[in-house]
């Protein structure tokens, strides 16, 4: 075994680094003709001309297509996910309830809502709406997303907090009643923080996901910004520079909610720390000030 070898990997000899190097370099190769073939292509259906990328200088493409549709993927997904981080802490707590009534009714919300795909869920509200007149024809396909985003993505995140509250130690739960707290004080200032905390990233995924499936409300007629880059593609007739842009910008914004989400979550472990920290060095000192003769002259 060479010297940079490891129990679960050993360290390729030259042969082997030939080989990868070699291996690499043709698929590399491979990528780029692929990437050529499909621009010479797309070159010659005149997709990759001046003028099909001009629309989007005009101001007034902005102003009457793709931030209308922004702004509606922005509120739907934003209401939607304050709605079902309520519903899954709601669920996600009534799962580990002590009364078996309560976890039994939880776990069918979840179980029936996060197999439904959210097509359907948006299609079954929005002709639901509009049989009983809930909701105004203006507000049907709205009213239809919100709600068929935040049953999938509460059922979900429910399911994300009860693996969350699950895995942390069970000394939590211990010394929490040992306090003489109750289950809902227990929950509340003791379990759903930490559990936030470590599945925050999972949370944050699951909020990528609501934003995206917002393009499903295409289905049902709702204006989101997929539905209006194709409404402006059909307009200017240019439709891979249409979805290039649209693409862009979600992208853009799925970055920014992951880089919030990462800086909230070093924030809160930095905070857990120095508290951590601060608690140790006044039980320190509190010992100290109670062992005998502490502070006085032999």
């Amino acid at each position: 075994m060479s010297e940079n070898a490891t129990v679960l990997y050993d360290a390729p000899g030259p042969k082997a680094r030939r080989r990868n190097a070699i291996t690499a370099v043709v698929f590399i190769a491979v990528l780029v003709a692929i990437a050529i073939y499909v621009l010479v292509v797309l070159a010659g259906n005149d997709q990759l001309t001046t003028d099909k990328w001009n629309p989007f200088i005009k101001s007034t493409t902005w102003t009457t297509y793709v931030l209308p549709g922004l702004w509606g993927t922005l509120k739907a997904a934003a209401l939607s996910i304050i709605l079902a981080l309520a519903l899954g802490a709601v669920l996600g707590v009534g799962r580990l309830s002590d009364h078996l009534w309560v976890r039994t009714l939880s776990g069918l919300f979840v179980e029936i809502f996060r197999a439904i795909p959210v097509l359907i869920l948006m299609i079954f509200a929005y002709y639901l709406y509009a049989d009983y007149a809930i909701f105004p024809s203006s507000q049907l396909a709205f009213a239809a997303v919100v709600t068929g985003l935040t049953l999938y993505n509460g059922s979900v995140i429910a399911e994300i907090l009860r693996s969350g509250i699950n895995s942390l130690p069970k000394g939590q739960t211990e010394a929490s009643r040992a306090l003489g707290l109750r289950k809902g004080q227990m929950m509340r200032s003791i379990l759903l923080p930490q559990a936030v905390t470590a599945m925050l990233p999972a949370l944050v995924s699951q909020m990528v996901i609501a934003l995206k499936d917002s393009a499903l409300g295409y289905a049902i007629g709702y204006v989101e910004v997929v539905r209006s880059g194709i409404q402006s593609a059909s307009y200017y007739g240019n439709y891979l520079p249409a979805l290039v842009v649209v693409a862009l910008v979600m992208i853009a914004i799925n970055f920014g909610l992951s880089s919030l989400a990462h800086y909230l979550e070093r924030r809160l472990r930095t905070g857990r720390r120095k508290t951590a920290v601060v608690d140790g060095e006044d039980a320190d000192l509190a010992a100290m000030e109670n062992m005998p003769n502490f502070g006085s002259k032999k």
